[in-house]
């Protein structure tokens, strides 16, 4: 018979490994709770309580204000950097009863001593025997060893032991070793207070965008969604789950291609306006902006701003409507004035000529009361004519010295003094204009009855021109009307150019608006400037040498 096999001890199966194998599996499941304080900190008090033979262990942490609190727990008192105590945090073999009503303070005991001696403290140590509130809390606890933990910037908590279940005291390697565990399992405790703080703003940020009217995008380079709020996902998921979730080509075409053109250069395009897929005759703008950090030549995604501007486009509409008929009413009323006080001498005249038809002085008086009512009405005729063009009729090259005369003639005529003079000063330079002659010299002619108006008879209107050759290139011709009157007051250079805004009692204030109509269209620029003590009242327009 064959002989029979020798037995196999149970220690002969184990190999070498073994211990480091365990070891490992035991920082694995550490792992695993990497980023959930509460599980670590489960998982590595019972390591502890196996490896080090007791049955009594707990941990107290501190909670600091700009960390959330744990799950379930009542958040540390306004105003303080730091909680007056440590709060239990996990604990085995210690009634729960009593960890409901006790906490470390700062203020003594352990954690006041730990807090000025970092160092373990044991029961039996003369510190210890020396405090009766390090006693008490030892003897309420019923541990021995009480062992700060440390992060980067101070006690964060303390872990406290009973002696071993055999009775052999700690070794001072073994609880030395355990101190330095102890400043890492501190880290780990601060970085997942820091990831849970981070995943709070996160959620509060995420919040924040939801309620938003305002549909919020980020795109990565890659073209995945890393954000889109729910006024987004309303936008362009209409009909879908609530589940799915917003991808790159959800987005319009056109849209998702200047997204693209966003992220290959670095550079975002002009806001827009316009319309979009499937959501009728709304009325959108568009905003893309890239995120690119200092020192990157790439952008790490772009930002995606969608907003609804129906209701808002159609309320300013409706405001420029609105504005447009109080405009039209104020116009009427000073229209109906101004050619109502026109008629008037018209009127009388006529009933002049009818009792004095045979005097020659009456028919000349009644003739220059005649002629000056129909220039009125005429002039108004005019402005009302530039102020409805929307453009210039025809373009030519212009003498500016020829449309000053023919201005202050046109300007005469509306105030015939026979003492008015003309005083041009143009530097020597024969300077020219490409401008529409008619409406040009219309609005040289507003200016010039102002001043003709301002001045006394004796005195003549000054005009000085000159040319300005600017760094950009192009050339601008500056005329200044000067005269010797008051000049403008700060409020009124401020309103002058408005309509209807006049100082004067008769006319409709409408001068200086047709003038400022006239240059926007010649892409010129009208300056009424403040009246200065000493200096004559001035008022300056200024024109580009070549039309645009």
């Amino acid at each position: 018979a064959p002989s029979p096999e020798p037995a196999v001890s149970a220690s002969a199966n184990v190999t070498p490994a073994a211990p480091a194998l365990d070891a490992l599996r035991d920082c694995t499941g550490l792992l695993a709770n990497s980023f959930q304080a509460g599980p670590l900190l489960h998982e590595f008090l019972q390591l502890m309580r196996e490896i080090l033979g007791v049955n009594r262990a707990a941990i107290f942490l501190r909670r600091d204000s700009h960390f959330p609190p744990e799950p379930g727990a009542d958040p540390p008192a306004l105003g303080t950097g730091l909680a007056p105590a440590m709060e239990a945090a996990c604990t085995f073999g210690i009634p729960q009863q009593l960890l409901n009503h006790f906490t470390l303070s700062f203020r003594g005991g352990i954690a006041g001593h730990l807090q000025r001696d970092t160092r373990i403290l044991r029961r039996d140590s003369p510190e210890a025997l020396a405090s009766s509130d390090i006693q008490r809390e030892f003897e309420l606890l019923g541990t021995q060893i009480a062992l700060p933990i440390f992060d980067r910037e101070g006690l964060l908590g303390i872990m406290l032991l009973d002696q071993r279940l055999t009775g052999e005291p700690f070794a001072h390697a073994d609880l030395s070793l355990v101190f330095h565990l102890l400043e890492e399992l501190g880290h780990a405790i601060r970085n997942t207070r820091l990831h849970d703080a981070l995943t709070g703003q996160h959620a509060v940020m995420n919040h924040t965008l939801d309620q938003l009217g305002s549909a919020v995008i980020v795109i990565a380079p890659d073209l995945n969604i890393l954000q889109a709020n729910e006024a987004a996902r309303r936008l362009f998921l209409r009909g879908s789950s609530p589940e799915r979730a917003l991808t790159f080509t959800d987005l319009p075409q056109a849209l998702g291609s200047k997204v693209f053109e966003t992220l290959r250069t670095g550079q975002g395009p002009e806001p827009t306006r316009g319309k979009l897929p499937g959501t009728g005759d709304a009325l959108f703008r568009m905003v893309i902006r890239p995120f690119q950090p200092k020192g990157r030549t790439q952008p790490e995604a772009a930002l995606l701003l969608i907003d609804d501007i129906t209701e808002a486009d159609r309320a300013q509409l409706m405001e420029i409507e609105a504005a447009n008929l109080r405009l039209v009413r104020r116009m009427a009323e000073q229209l109906a004035h101004e050619i109502g006080n026109s008629l008037v001498p018209i009127s009388t005249s006529q009933q002049l000529l009818i009792d004095g038809k045979d005097d020659p002085a009456t028919r000349k008086e009644i003739s220059g009361i005649m002629g000056d009512s129909i220039r009125r009405v005429g002039r108004l005729a005019r402005q009302m004519q530039f102020l409805a063009r929307d453009g210039l009729r025809r373009l030519e090259p212009v003498p500016l010295a020829q449309l000053i005369e023919e201005a202050f003639q046109e300007a005469h005529t509306q105030n015939p003094r026979g003492s008015a003079r003309l005083q041009y000063n143009s530097g020597g330079q024969p300077l020219n204009v490409t401008a529409d002659r008619a409406s040009l010299r219309h609005a040289l002619a507003e200016v010039l009855l102002n001043a003709l108006q301002a001045n006394t008879a004796d005195q003549p209107v000054e005009v000085i021109s000159e040319q300005e050759t600017q760094a950009d290139g192009s050339r601008w011709v500056h005329i200044e009307v000067r005269d010797a009157g008051g000049g403008f007051d700060s409020e009124s250079a401020k309103h002058a150019t408005e309509p209807f805004y006049s100082t004067r009692t008769v006319g409709l204030g409408l001068g200086l608006t047709v003038t400022r109509k006239i240059l926007e269209l010649h892409h010129g620029r009208l300056e009424v400037c403040r009246a200065t003590p000493g200096i004559p009242s001035t008022v300056r327009i200024s024109l580009p040498e070549v039309a645009e």
